[in-house]
């Protein structure tokens, strides 16, 4: 027997343990542990994989969260830059005393009620475990997570902030947040979700989905900036509702291995949907992007942008798939990706694709990968500017693209410098 199949085996009698004590959702808890038993975890000879190796995840017993750590050992990074509504976690578990919300009425945001109506009509609706393994062993361990409603009409004039925090405990662990969030007709919002672990072997294997009501707006912005010793796997789904606009922003810094799963399914006529992404792997890093935009109806919009920045001996991945249904005429997607290798061990796989049912639509996409330019650099230098700081200002102008259309300037801000002190 595998270590694989014996960790597997693992997570099968942990849920047999543990299933009493998690909150509602049963059935579905359990049809999801099968979803897993069936699968395993993912390998090499999976084309959705084969860029992506998992087995340290698979190998390494991690211990299940049931308290959150010390809130004070991370209160610092509890603060933050983003002075919004926040819904604080550590370690997977709500923590009040680090959160602040104030709401307009109409509003909720809130700790996950599983048991919640409202909560219960939409929770693991869109983003299936068939076919998923990390997604079928969120959905059989969520244990805690956030949950945002913004009713009819509903206006945020500031972000929500989820901020899921990671102390250094010992021995390694994992957590499993849930994220829902629903923005009924007409309401417009801004939401951010940020990973962040200062030091520490953990793993996050997190879950978010999100539903647009006919002309709902929501800006989303990801940043994981985990522990460099950490792993991160993350679904989001969304589904669009007539008229609606989605804009995700995925960035991701940190974490040995991290693998995102992006879809949203436009399922109204004139749904717009933009996923742009910007990755930054050093040293040993795998940074993996797989997205699925679904355009189910005609006179939808679609736009994509990924761009990785790649140095040492790290691997990027980015697969994303535009399908464009029969019927769906007068469909509009472009789709790019663009990576920056910063050194000669520095790799990128990168596999934009198109499936088109329909014959009346615009679709385009395309793929780059470059290095810094040397001609450049060196009329740079010959204007008196050293090395170290025309490389920076060459990836930031690479970088700029996609930050500069983060719409919350305090995360704009904050990642600019994240990203020079990783680059330096």
């Amino acid at each position: 027997m595998t270590q694989a199949v014996e960790t597997r085996d693992l997570y099968l009698s942990e849920f047999e343990r543990r299933a009493r004590e998690l909150p509602g959702f049963g059935k579905v808890r359990k049809a999801a542990i099968g979803r897993f038993a069936d699968l395993g975890f993912p390998t090499g000879r999976e084309e959705e994989w084969r860029f992506t190796d998992v087995t340290p995840v698979a190998e390494t017993p991690f211990e299940f969260v049931s308290g959150r750590g010390d809130p004070s050992r991370v209160k610092d990074l509890a603060r933050g830059p983003l002075q919004a509504c926040q819904l604080t976690f550590v370690d997977g578990i709500y923590a009040p005393e680090l959160s602040r919300v104030q709401l307009p009425p109409g509003a909720t945001v809130a700790r996950l009620p599983f048991q919640d109506p409202a909560v219960e009509v939409h929770l693991t609706r869109l983003a299936p475990a068939e076919g998923r393994p990390f997604t079928a062993l969120n959905t059989a361990f969520m244990r805690d997570g956030a949950f945002v409603r913004l009713s009819k009409g509903v206006q945020l004039e500031t972000p929500v902030h989820l901020l899921f925090l990671a102390t250094n405990r010992s021995p390694a662990f994992v957590t499993f947040p849930r994220i829902l969030i629903v923005a009924e007709e007409g309401s417009r919002g801004s939401i951010v979700e940020s990973f962040v672990g200062v030091s520490g072997t953990y793993w996050t294997d997190a879950v978010t989905e999100v539903v647009l009501g006919e002309g709902a707006r929501i800006d989303h912005t990801k940043v994981q900036r985990e522990s460099h010793d950490a792993f991160h796997v993350a679904a989001l789904q969304v589904r669009q509702g007539r008229q609606s606009t989605f804009t995700s922003h995925s960035i991701a810094l940190g974490a040995a291995i991290s693998r995102t799963d992006a879809g949203a399914t436009l399922d109204g006529e004139g749904a717009e949907v933009t996923l742009n992404g910007l990755f930054e792997g050093t040293g040993g890093q795998v940074v993996d992007h797989h997205t699925t935009i679904d355009h189910a109806k005609p006179h939808t919009t679609s736009h994509e942008l990924f761009k990785g920045i790649l140095g040492g001996k790290s691997r990027g991945v980015f697969d994303g798939k535009i399908v464009v249904r029969a019927g769906a005429q007068k469909t509009n997607a472009m789709q790019s990706s663009k990576n920056l290798l910063l050194s000669k061990e520095a790799l990128v796989h990168t596999k934009p694709q198109l499936e088109i049912h329909a014959n009346d639509v615009k679709c385009k996409h395309g793929a780059t990968i470059g290095q810094l330019d040397d001609a450049v650099l060196f009329y740079m230098r010959s204007r008196g500017i050293g090395l170290a700081e025309a490389r920076r200002l060459l990836i930031h102008a690479f970088a700029s693209e996609i930050l500069d259309q983060v719409t919350v300037k305090e995360v704009q801000t904050q990642l600019g410098g994240c990203l020079f002190m990783m680059t330096h």
